[in-house]
């Protein structure tokens, strides 16, 4: 095995991959601000973007498993399948509705910020439920993190969601934090690629369920030509995230990767600057902390001890 191999599967590995997909996240949260609000219907609008990725990932996952999705499916036990379904379900359908439907009605900087604490939710439930280290290295990391962006949406001391669009995506907030639990169990036994697909086509089904039931199935026709071009370039930053995303977890712990992906709100902050929502002087010392912060839970990522071979699928 050459370098380049060893070195995809490692911590370092899944820090490369968390930095990617905290960098798409950056970038999605930002485009689908505009997005969703161009688009008549969220829900409509969510579920084209979600049946984007769920093909692409589908077709991801036949190509690289060769021929070997059945039976890898097969060897599954029924209790895996259905932890699956339960991903695919709450992670890849329920949130996401929450989700874009409260960024209608709040700025993707506050989305930003309230998706980013999921660090707190998810350290809270992997060192007794994954058995993972939560060191004073991790909490100093991870206070710098919450503060940095605490200042970058102008409030030193948070006073809860001040909106229903906030509740909402702190709901998708709470789910995609149990998710994760979740599919880091599952990656010790199942490629990231095949997870990341089941995931998006069992929430895409749900998602298209959901607007038939309610009588919203006409959203998606409604979307027309640019509405579609807007799903069309979200879900292909969808399918990035969710793939590098996934990767990350299969080889790095929860609390690592999830703590880099904070970095995203960065990548937010200076698009939202760049756009003349905000300026980045006025946030130089959010952006500071932000950045010490990813410093050092990357340190702390390369130079924790290997995960067992299992987790490397």
């Amino acid at each position: 095995m050459s370098r380049r191999s060893r070195f995809a599967l490692t911590r370092g590995g899944g820090a490369a991959f968390a930095l990617a997909a905290a960098s798409v996240s950056g970038l999605s949260i930002f485009v689908n601000g505009y997005a969703v609000k161009q688009a008549p219907d969220a829900a409509a609008y969510t579920t084209a973007k979600n049946l984007v990725a769920a093909a692409l990932l589908g077709a991801i996952a036949l190509t690289s498993m060769r021929g070997q999705v059945g039976a890898t499916v097969r060897a599954q036990s029924r209790g895996t399948l259905l932890a699956v379904l339960l991903i695919g379900v709450l992670g890849g359908g329920v949130a996401f509705a929450l989700f874009f439907e409260g960024l209608r009605h709040t700025s993707a900087t506050d989305a930003a910020f309230i998706q980013k604490t999921l660090i707190v939710w998810v350290a809270i439930a992997a060192v007794p439920l994954l058995k993972e280290r939560l060191g004073p290295g991790h909490v100093a990391a991870i206070v710098l993190l919450l503060l940095g962006q605490l200042l970058l949406i102008g409030s030193v001391v948070p006073l809860g969601p001040r909106s229903g669009g906030e509740v909402m995506i702190l709901v998708a907030t709470l789910l995609w934090s149990g998710e994760i639990i979740v599919a880091r169990i599952l990656l010790r036994s199942l490629p990231s690629q095949l997870l990341a697909a089941a995931r998006m086509l069992i929430g895409t089904a749900f998602l298209l369920v959901f607007l038939w039931i309610t009588g919203q199935g006409h959203g998606l026709a409604a979307l027309g030509a640019a509405g579609w071009g807007w799903a069309l370039l979200t879900g292909v930053l969808l399918t990035l995230y969710v793939s590098t995303w996934l990767a990350a977890l299969s080889r790095a712990p929860a609390i690592d990767v999830t703590a880099l992906l904070v970095a995203g709100a960065f990548i937010t902050a200076v698009l939202d600057a760049s756009a003349g929502h905000a300026t980045l002087t006025s946030h130089a010392l959010a952006l500071v902390l932000i950045l010490a912060g990813t410093g050092a839970m990357l340190l702390l990522t390369l130079r924790g001890k290997p995960l067992p071979a299992a987790t490397l699928a």
